[in-house]
C-alpha cells in the first residue's frame, strides 16, 4: 500500500504544511496499519536472525559477567528449568530483532508523520534514522562500561560468604533490560527534536520545564543505574541532562528557520 495522499479539497497552511486533521479517519487507520505491519515484519526478521545467531552472541553477552567476577577462564551461567534455555534464547532474539529492525521501525514512524511536515522537514528522514541508530548504539556501548562495574558492586554486597552463580534467565534479562534502557536514554535528544519538528513541543516550553526535567532525569538515572554510588548516577544523569539542553538548542534553530520561511 502506498503512502496516504491528500484528499480532494485538503488545505495547505502558510508554511506549506498539509493539514492532516482534514484527512478522513479511515485514511489514518489504513496508514497506521500499513506502517505497523511493515515495522512488525522488520522486527520479526531481526528476531529470526537473532535467534539463529544466539550461540555466537553468548560469549559477547557473558563478558560483563566475566569482568564483574574477575573470571579468567569459564564463567558459565546456570539454568533451573527445562524451558529456561529456550526462553533466554527467545528473549535475546527479540531484543536483537528490535535492534536489527530498528532502522525500518523508525523509518515507518517517520513516514507516518511525514504528511504533517513541510517538504523541507521531510528531508530529515534519512539523517533521523541514521542518527537514531548511532545514538542507540552509543547508549549500548556506554552500557558495556557501566554494567560490569554495577555488577561488581551488586555481587559484592553479599560478602565473601556468598559465591556468585547467576542463572542464565535472570542475568540475561537484567543485561538486556539495562542495554535497552541506556540505548533509549541516548535517544532522548532525537525524540525531543522529533516532537519539535511535529510541532508538539517548543524550545520555550522545554526551557520552562527544565527544572522538572532535571529532577526526572536524575530519578530515571537512579532507576536504571545498577550501582548505588553517586559517581555512576552522575555518569548516567549527566548525559541525559546534556541531551535535554542539546534538544532545546536544536529546537530553537528549527523554530527560527520556520519563522524565516514564513516571512
Amino acid at each position: 500500500m502506498t503512502d496516504a495522499v491528500p484528499v480532494p479539497g485538503e488545505g495547505v497552511g502558510s508554511s506549506g504544511r498539509r493539514r492532516r486533521g482534514e484527512m478522513p479517519l479511515i485514511e489514518h487507520l489504513r496508514e497506521f496499519r500499513t506502517r505497523l505491519v511493515r515495522a512488525a515484519a522488520a522486527v520479526l526478521v531481526g528476531t529470526l536472525v537473532g535467534y539463529a545467531l544466539f550461540p555466537q552472541a553468548v560469549d559477547l553477552l557473558l563478558r560483563p559477567y566475566c569482568t564483574a567476577i574477575g573470571a579468567i577462564g569459564s564463567c558459565d551461567l546456570i539454568v533451573l528449568g527445562p524451558l529456561d534455555p529456550f526462553i533466554v534464547r527467545l528473549r535475546t532474539a527479540f531484543v536483537a530483532g528490535i535492534v536489527i529492525g530498528g532502522p525500518v521501525l523508525l523509518q515507518q514512524v517517520w513516514r507516518f508523520v511525514t504528511p504533517g511536515l513541510t517538504a523541507r522537514e521531510r528531508r530529515y528522514a534519512l539523517p533521523f534514522v541514521i542518527l537514531s541508530q548511532l545514538m542507540f548504539a552509543g547508549g549500548i556501548v556506554f552500557a558495556t562500561w557501566v554494567i560490569p562495574r554495577g555488577l561488581s558492586v551488586l555481587l559484592a554486597l553479599g560478602g565473601d560468604s556468598i559465591r556468585p552463580m547467576l542463572g542464565a534467565r535472570e542475568y540475561l534479562s537484567f543485561l538486556l533490560a539495562m542495554g535497552l534502557a541506556f540505548g533509549l536514554v541516548f535517544e532522548l535528544p532525537l525524540v525531543l527534536v522529533f516532537l519539535a519538528l511535529a510541532g508538539i513541543v517548543t524550545s520555550e516550553g522545554m526551557r520552562r520545564f527544565r527544572r522538572y526535567a532535571i529532577v526526572l532525569n536524575v530519578v530515571a538515572a537512579a532507576i536504571i543505574t545498577p550501582t548505588v554510588d553517586v559517581v555512576s548516577l552522575a555518569l548516567v544523569a549527566g548525559p541525559m541532562i546534556l541531551f535535554y539542553e542539546l534538544a532545546i538548542a536544536i529546537s530553537w534553530v528549527i523554530e527560527r528557520a520556520r519563522r524565516r520561511r514564513v516571512r
